[in-house]
C-alpha cells in the first residue's frame, strides 16, 4: 500500500505497539484486497520490510508484530462472518462492497477485534481504529467508523 496516513499535529498521541500493529494490519489487509496477494506472502512482506522500519522517507513505528499477524490472520479466517456484520452496520444502501478499499479494510480488522477478541474492551478497539481512519482520511470518515463499530460492539453484546 503505497498510501501514508496524514499526521495532524492536532490530534497527536503517541502510538502504542499495539496501535501501530493495527495500523500495519489495515495496510496489510489493503494490500490483500487491492493487489490481490496471499495471506502468506503479505504476512512475509510486513514482516521483512514494514514493522518498524523506514519507507518512502516515513519512519514506521515498532509494532507487535504477533498481534499485527493475529489480526490479518483472524480477518482472513474469519472474513464470512466479519462481512455480513460490518454490512450489516453500514446504512442501507451502502453494501460493503461499495465502500472505499482502505475503509473496508478498517472496518474488517476492528470487526474482527470486536467479534473475536473478547479481551480486548470495545471501547479501546473502537477508539484505535477511529484513529486510524482519522490517519487516512479528512472527511467525516471517522464518524462513519465510530458509528459501524459501535453497531458491531453492541450486537455481539460487548459493553461500551
Amino acid at each position: 500500500m503505497t498510501d501514508i496516513p496524514k499526521r495532524d499535529s492536532q490530534v497527536h498521541r503517541p502510538a502504542n505497539q499495539r496501535g501501530a500493529a493495527r495500523l500495519a494490519a489495515v495496510q496489510a489487509l489493503y494490500q490483500m484486497d487491492v493487489g490481490r496477494q496471499t495471506l502468506e506472502d503479505t504476512l512475509a512482506q510486513f514482516g521483512a520490510f514494514h514493522l518498524g522500519r523506514e519507507i518512502e522517507g516515513e519512519q514506521y513505528l515498532p509494532a507487535d508484530a504477533d498481534f499485527f499477524r493475529q489480526i490479518v490472520r483472524g480477518v482472513a479466517k474469519h472474513q464470512l462472518e466479519i462481512d455480513p456484520a460490518v454490512d450489516q452496520a453500514l446504512a442501507d444502501g451502502w453494501p460493503m462492497e461499495r465502500v472505499d478499499a482502505t475503509l473496508r479494510a478498517i472496518l474488517r480488522a476492528a470487526a474482527f477485534e470486536l467479534l473475536r477478541r473478547k479481551d480486548i474492551p470495545a471501547k479501546v478497539v473502537i477508539t484505535e481504529y477511529v484513529d486510524v481512519a482519522r490517519a487516512f482520511y479528512e472527511d467525516d470518515a471517522s464518524g462513519l467508523v465510530n458509528a459501524a463499530l459501535d453497531t458491531i460492539a453492541r450486537a455481539a453484546g460487548a459493553e461500551l
